[in-house]
Parts: C-alpha cells; structure tokens; sequence
C-alpha cells in the first residue's frame, strides 16, 4: 500500500447517520483542492447512500476506488479506499496517521464509540490515533431531538480536542436550492481543515 504524503492528507469517513449529501459533496471539494484522501465507510453508510442518493456504493475497496476516483475525476494514487479491517493501513497507527479526519456523516453510535476510546474497526481506530495524537477530527452528526447521552458523549469528545459540527446549514445567504445548504455545511468543515472554499458567501464580506 503506497503511503500518502501526511502534509497533504485527510481521512475522510462515512458512517450511517442520514446526510450522505454532505460526505459526498466533501469528498469531491476535497479532491478539487488537491487533498489525498484515505476513505472508509461503514456498511450502514452504503444503506443511506443508496437510500438518500440512490448511489450504490461498492462493497469491495478497489472497485469502490475505481468508481469514485472515475466520479470525481481524482489524480492517480490520490483516493485511496480503505476497509474497515485493514489494521496494517497508514492511519492505524500513530506513527503515520495523516494531518486531520473527518466523520461525515456521523452516527451517534460511532460518535459513542470514538467518545468510549473503542476501536472495533478501523474508523473508530482512526478516529483514536487522531485524538491521541493531538491531530484534528472533526465529527458531523446529523441526529434530532439530542439525548444526554447524545450530548454527553459529545461534551466528552470537545473535552478531549474533537470539533463537533453538526449539519445544521444556515439561511443568512439565502439558499436557494438543498445543495446550497449541503455546501453550507461542507464550507464550514472545509474552514476547519484549513483549506481555501468559496462554497458560499463569507459573512460581513458583502454580495
């Protein structure tokens, strides 16, 4: 398995929360900004895909490869598709774990298992390395109402360095259409990362 330049590289993961538009929208403005991706998602996560987008995801990490890398037009070696058993991948380990990852869409029960230290499978070992190495995660859930449990387990995570941001869009650019919220949401993320978007108006910055 090729390694990925770590100054340059994201893990992005897909879990089984609704709000597989924002996974998806992120994923192609990260490929656009030159990111190389290691990307996961759960089986739950292509149950909502399909659901949602009617996108069938493929189960197999190379034909998933080939079919985003081929979606969203990506350079050679840039998307790499991960499955969620592959322990001896880069970002497994803290030794070579990338700059940053987001989950997105987050389920409250990943959001549960990363908030708990769990590391069932490789997203939520990911997710591990990067709060034990001080690196940024950045966790999307899309749930509501909240319960305490909910907001427990995410009071524990910001506790622990993790950025919750939920995917509630805002109204103040006037959307006009469900993909000007999606990238509302997806600007926000892009903000945390540290990487340059023009999704939507900056507030203040006029029309």
């Amino acid at each position: 398995m090729a390694v990925m330049n770590p100054a340059k590289t994201v893990t992005l993961a897909f879990t089984g929360a609704s709000g597989m538009p924002y996974g998806l929208r992120l994923l192609e403005c990260l490929l656009q900004s030159g990111a190389n991706i290691y990307l996961l998602y759960s089986q739950a996560a292509q149950i909502v895909a399909q659901q949602e987008m009617s996108l069938a995801l493929p189960s197999k990490s190379k034909e998933a490869e080939t079919f985003l890398r081929d979606k969203y037009r990506a350079s050679p070696g840039q998307l790499q598709v991960l499955g969620r058993e592959e322990w001896f991948a880069p970002i497994a380990s803290g030794s070579n774990p990338g700059t940053a990852m987001v989950i997105c869409p987050c389920s409250m029960g990943t959001l549960a298992a990363v908030a708990a230290g769990l590391s069932e499978n490789l997203i939520q070992r990911a997710a591990d390395v990067m709060l034990k190495e001080r690196h940024t995660l950045i966790l999307v859930p899309r749930e509501t109402p909240l319960s305490g449990v909910h907001l427990e387990n995410m009071l524990k995570l910001a506790r622990s360095g993790a950025v919750i941001l939920p995917a509630n869009p805002g109204f103040y650019h006037r959307p006009a259409g469900v993909q000007d919220l999606v990238d509302f949401v997806v600007a926000r993320i892009l903000d945390h990362l540290g990487i340059a978007q023009n999704l939507v108006p900056r507030w203040g910055a006029g029309d």
